[in-house]
């Protein structure tokens, strides 16, 4: 029998059997909850938002997805569309702060179910942080993939990442250290951020 130690997962072992039960898109309920950090959204726009994924391909595996519920890319307004590419590089930049990867994949599930998607009426992208050598003998020949970071740990590290990018938010006042980036964001709320148009 293969056993990996991953003591985060007793948050799922003893989680809410009905908390799964959402009537809607996990997508648009997520975003409407008042709990950012409980719910993993790390950052947010005016029409979009950056989640952790729960069941990571690798730490900092992230969706940056529209606020808008629709499962077509053409249903998205240009301003849309603009809001989703940008918040996509700001989203690589954090990654790439916080994490240091040597490379990211950017992937999107199009076409419903035949093409992956688990939830394919609300469209969103894939990030997923890489690094040489990420994949060693574990998943190719156990079939196990070995997670090295919790959760909540990938969290702290994207959202003051976040709250470092220049597009981030004032916060407390002028909010701003002397280079310009944005400190004392709060950890449980997910940094906004604002794009120049």
């Amino acid at each position: 029998m293969d056993q990996v130690f991953a003591p985060w997962r007793i948050e799922w072992v003893e989680r809410d059997d009905h908390e799964d039960d959402v009537d809607g898109c996990p997508f648009c309920v997520l975003p409407e909850r008042d709990e950012d950090r409980d719910s993993r959204i790390v950052a947010r726009t005016d029409h979009s938002f950056v989640i952790l994924n729960n069941y990571p391909y690798n730490p900092g595996h992230v969706m940056v997805i529209p606020d808008r519920h629709t499962g077509e890319w053409g249903a998205l307004s240009d301003a849309e569309l603009l809001d989703h590419a940008r918040l996509k590089v700001a989203t690589i930049d954090a990654l790439e702060a916080a994490l240091g990867p040597d490379g990211v994949n950017a992937g999107e599930n199009l076409g419903g179910s035949a093409a992956g998607g688990s939830i394919a009426d609300h469209v969103h992208t894939h990030l997923v942080p890489r690094w040489s050598g990420d994949t060693n003998f574990m998943p190719v020949i156990g079939d196990t993939k070995v997670l090295v970071e919790a959760l909540d740990d990938t969290y702290d590290r994207l959202h003051e990442a976040f709250a470092s990018l220049p597009a981030a938010a004032p916060r407390d006042g002028d909010g701003r250290d002397d280079q310009g980036a944005a400190h004392d964001a709060d950890p449980d709320r997910a940094v906004r951020l604002s794009f120049e148009t």
